[in-house]
């Protein structure tokens, strides 16, 4: 059902007077920008070379037809948008588009790319923010987009079987019908591919409660380089025979083979939810506000998201989002999922008259009945589709310690003044993950030099991560250094020497050229 306001005060009196204003935005056609009109990466980023790679030819689309008769793509027309980041931030220039339809035909075109040393970039739903999805140059695209099929799945022990290219919300909706759910929860989880999430190791809205992706991947197939197959498609949850091979491929962004199925853990879905939108004054009443959560709600905590006012503002301004509460600096989301209804909503209920009575959250609104719990979910998952009616965004994705983690937000608009629109930052308190936007009508080299590398270098002085959850991609990779060791950064060089030695692999992303 959905519950009436509740409010610890009638006046609060701190709103920001930041006015969202339609002169400093671009119109809503700009998240429809042609895919053609984005700027070449290797124009906007030319101190990167292409690598000693063999050009396609005839010959070789000729062995691919054979290899899969009639999911070969070279019209320029169809392979444009499989060419250009979601961001429509890197675009490149590959003349050929590849859709295996199962693990032999991956190995068969992956032997035959390594022995003519033409290089590859694997494609899942193509929904990364790091440009690690697409061609930096001629790369061929390897679509994952046919290998879509469910082999198994044990309601005893909860574990998935699945292709590399079955979309993550079609995986939690087959899995619903069973009263299962999967561990893992995106925005783009209409779109992304398991494959993809697994290969970035993507994190998403409830790690707090489901943990990350190195624990819930039991076992995985792969084709390396040279289209030997990897067999690690184990089942079992418990195994200590040697080492864990399938966790070098978890994050490994397609840069060491690619992963063509999955068996994964996935737990029971919970009966009973319940989702609080709260205001609060300053970031340290989210901070205390997550305390206080942490000690009451334990193990019902499933996700505690928060957000800023600026990000609100643009949610009612370019998508007509309603804000359900009055207007308050920051935001928080906090949803528990359990087994007993009647025991969740009395501890929820108990939590919401703690941090109202010590005035850390000021102003509040809760859902149990779905629908309402889709609309207040909406107010923190819609946030990027909002800031891509600004025009260009640039992205960053940390991991910071609680205490800093807004302070990055607040300097990063000091720093940048006039030169953007809007800074705004939202992210996973639960797992100390800040999603940092910075926007700007249109491109420009002058934002980006003062954006980069200041922020990682910022994020490194304070022990924290250039990547918490999107992988490096293109767009970081020459940043590593800000959060890995020399010797770590050589050994992952040793690794991909060792599996992919003349570099076809996804290259030009993760490592530093």
């Amino acid at each position: 059902m959905w519950r009436p306001r509740f409010s610890a005060c009638v006046s609060y009196g701190v709103t920001r007077s930041l006015q969202v204003s339609t002169r400093y935005c671009l119109s809503m056609s700009a998240k429809t920008k042609c895919s053609s009109q984005v700027e070449l990466t290797s124009v906007r980023y030319p101190h990167v070379k292409r690598g000693y790679f063999s050009q396609v030819s005839e010959e070789d689309i000729k062995v691919f037809e054979r290899l899969i008769p009639s999911r070969v793509l070279t019209d320029a027309h169809e392979i444009a948008p499989h060419n250009v980041d979601w961001l429509k931030m890197v675009r490149g220039n590959s003349k050929v588009l590849l859709k295996p339809k199962s693990t032999q035909e991956v190995s068969e075109i992956l032997a035959y790319c390594n022995s003519r040393r033409l290089a590859v970039v694997p494609q899942g739903g193509n929904t990364g923010l790091v440009g690690g999805s697409v061609p930096v140059f001629d790369e061929i695209i390897l679509s994952m987009s046919l290998m879509n099929q469910v082999i198994s799945f044990d309601e005893v022990s909860g574990i998935l079987v699945c292709e590399a290219g079955c979309i993550l919300e079609s995986l939690d909706k087959l899995l619903e019908e069973k009263g299962f759910i999967m561990p893992l929860d995106l925005g783009a989880k209409g779109s992304c591919h398991i494959g993809g999430n697994i290969a970035t190791n993507a994190a998403g809205l409830r790690l707090l409660r489901y943990g990350s992706l190195h624990g819930n991947v039991l076992g995985l197939e792969a084709v390396l380089a040279d289209g030997k197959i990897l067999d690690c498609l184990s089942s079992l949850q418990k195994d200590n025979t040697g080492y864990d091979i399938k966790q070098l491929f978890i994050g490994s962004e397609g840069s060491l083979g690619v992963v063509t199925a999955a068996s994964i853990l996935v737990p029971r879905r919970p009966k009973s939810i319940n989702v609080a939108f709260l205001g609060c004054g300053s970031f340290q009443d989210v901070l205390k506000t997550f305390k206080l959560a942490k000690i009451m709600l334990g193990e019902i905590l499933s996700a505690f998201e928060f957000q800023d006012d600026v990000s609100m503002q643009l949610l009612e301004a370019f998508l007509g989002l309603s804000n359900p509460i009055s207007r308050w600096p920051f935001y928080v989301l906090v949803e528990t999922s359990g087994s007993n209804s009647y025991h969740d909503e009395e501890k929820v209920t108990s939590f919401l008259e703690k941090v109202l009575s010590e005035n850390t959250a000021q102003d509040g609104t809760v859902a149990t009945d779905l629908s309402k719990v889709k609309e207040l979910w909406g107010l923190r998952e819609r946030i990027t589709d909002s800031l891509m009616c600004c025009g260009t965004v640039y992205k960053y994705d940390l991991s910071l310690p609680l205490p800093n983690m807004y302070d990055l937000v607040l300097d990063m608009r000091r720093r940048l003044g006039n030169m953007v629109t809007y800074v705004t930052g939202h992210g996973h308190l639960g797992d100390g993950n800040l999603h940092l936007n910075i926007t700007s009508p249109k491109h420009r080299d002058e934002v980006l030099n003062a954006i980069e590398p200041y922020v990682f270098e910022w994020t490194a002085k304070y022990n924290g991560s250039i990547s918490a959850e999107h992988g490096l991609g293109f767009k970081k990779a020459k940043y590593i250094h800000y959060s890995k060791s020399a010797s770590s950064v050589a050994l992952m060089r040793q690794l991909k020497g060792l599996l992919d030695p003349k570099g076809i692999m996804n290259p030009y992303k993760v490592l530093p050229s």
